[in-house]
């Protein structure tokens, strides 16, 4: 603490504050990009500055002072910008003899407050920590690791941790626009409320949760690497606890049984942190799912509130409800209402709304099914058989059980006495296709004498033998 200047935190008290966290921010990035092993000279500083003032939406209208009573206009305040961060210690400037400039650099204090400024200003950092992919891979990595570094299952859970932490930091969030929302009594405050959800940075996290992250995509193959990580584990305990049991006392003295009781201690700690790791992922799940319902809570809170106000209003705030209500109460409605409109200088004539002309719920219901009568065809084939499809109505298991019905010793036969109705004879067809187009000449087919039309009542069927040949 010796090492901060006194002046430092001033930084802090400035009406500036947020552009100045901006601004060395961009100088931050921008040096860490530079091929110079000093730092940035301040004319590439000033030109940095003057690149995010182009960003930014101060109105230069009108005369601006800072709280030294320095005039700021567009053109000097890259250089008393520049001049506070050294003259306070956010930046220290050296001489540089060969580019005959100062340069400046970052001191060690300042740069972990810079960097602090990069993680709230980028969300995308934070939310590529606390994902569900980062404890993917993990433990990938540490399923892949031959050393076993315990250190990655310590961060994996940390990671875990910090993906439930933030998940309870969500759902506490969406209780104050739970409040908000049922303060609102028109609907532009609903639909303010509506976006300021929508927009916030806890929304996007959840956002990336849903798609990029896809949740539910890596929940279970974290689960099976835990598993698969905790078995293997086990197993290599196992394998050292037998080899050193098998190990004299002395032996155990040596370097090598040293080795292996080092081994088996590193094994106990990792199965206690995949342990751990296991019971945060079951806890983040279980958050998970209550932001989802919360969030479902929350929408049908919205169109409740919507459809509340469609119907009844508010009688305390809106005053065109109170408008119709004192046009449905007067005698003189139409004269009311010509006055309002020739106030108001409406551009077409008004007319009164009924309730056919308000929004109505379209029934969501699905009508009935109702089958249509299958019109006869005009013309007809000769022998009608063009015309036959038969469809898939039967399971394989209920054509096969036909099949060896009719079966004695091996061979398919059925005749005009085992086809008394449409089903059967509907399988027998399926049994003859079936035996036409895999026969391939290991089968003997044959059909009794040919079908005989017996008019309208269709066709009379004589005989059908399957026979396997030899």
């Amino acid at each position: 603490m010796s090492q901060i200047p006194k002046d430092f935190y001033r930084l802090f008290g400035s009406k500036y504050m947020d552009y100045y966290m901006t601004f060395l921010v961009a100088i931050c990035e921008e040096s860490s990009r530079s091929g110079s092993t000093l730092g940035l000279t301040e004319q590439e500083c000033r030109t940095i500055i003057n690149e995010k003032l182009t960003e930014t939406t101060i109105d230069w209208s009108e005369e601006r002072f800072d709280e030294e009573g320095s005039l700021l206009t567009r053109s000097n305040m890259a250089a008393v910008c520049l001049n506070y961060f050294e003259e306070w210690g956010w930046l220290r400037k050296d001489y540089d003899e060969t580019l005959n400039s100062y340069v400046v650099s970052f001191p060690e204090y300042s740069q972990l407050y810079v960097e602090l400024f990069q993680k709230l200003y980028k969300e995308e950092d934070s939310s590529e920590r606390e994902s569900v992919l980062a404890v993917y891979s993990y433990l990938f990595t540490y399923s892949s690791d031959a050393e076993k570094n315990n250190e990655i299952l310590e961060s994996a859970l940390q990671t875990s941790r910090r993906l439930s932490r933030m998940l309870g930091n969500m759902r506490e969030g969406m209780r104050g626009y739970f409040d908000e929302l049922s303060r609102q009594r028109d609907f532009r405050g609903i639909q303010e409320v509506l976006v300021k959800e929508i927009n916030n940075s806890d929304s996007k996290k959840y956002a990336i949760l849903t798609t990029t992250d896809s949740f539910y995509r890596y929940k279970e193959a974290v689960k099976e690497l835990i598993d698969q990580n905790l078995a293997e584990n086990e197993l290599r305990q196992q394998e050292l606890e037998q080899k050193i049991f098998s190990m004299s006392t002395a032996e155990r003295e040596t370097l090598t049984g040293i080795r292996l009781q080092r081994a088996l201690t590193r094994c106990e700690e990792a199965s206690d942190l995949i342990v751990q790791i296991e019971r945060e992922f079951d806890a983040v799940e279980k958050r998970y799912n209550r932001l989802i319902e919360q969030k479902t809570i929350f929408a049908s809170r919205a169109a409740a509130r919507i459809r509340y106000l469609l119907q009844e209003g508010d009688r305390r705030e809106d005053k065109t409800l109170q408008l119709v209500n004192l046009l449905s109460r007067s005698d003189k409605k139409e004269e009311i209402i010509q006055d309002l409109a020739e106030k108001i200088q409406v551009t077409s004539p008004f007319r009164v709304i009924t309730e056919k002309s308000l929004y109505s719920r379209r029934d969501s219901d699905k009508e009935a099914f109702a089958p249509a009568a299958v019109q006869k065809p005009v013309e007809e084939p000769e022998n009608g058989l063009e015309e036959f499809v038969l469809k898939p109505l039967y399971t394989h298991r209920e054509i096969d059980r036909f099949r060896r019905q009719h079966m004695k010793h091996g061979v398919f036969e059925a005749d005009s006495k085992d086809i008394q109705s449409v089903e059967d004879l509907e399988k027998l067809f399926f049994v003859w296709q079936e035996a036409t187009e895999l026969a391939e000449g290991k089968q003997k087919i044959e059909v009794g004498e040919e079908l005989v039309s017996q008019g309208e009542t269709g066709f009379k069927f004589s005989r059908l033998t399957i026979e396997e040949k030899n």
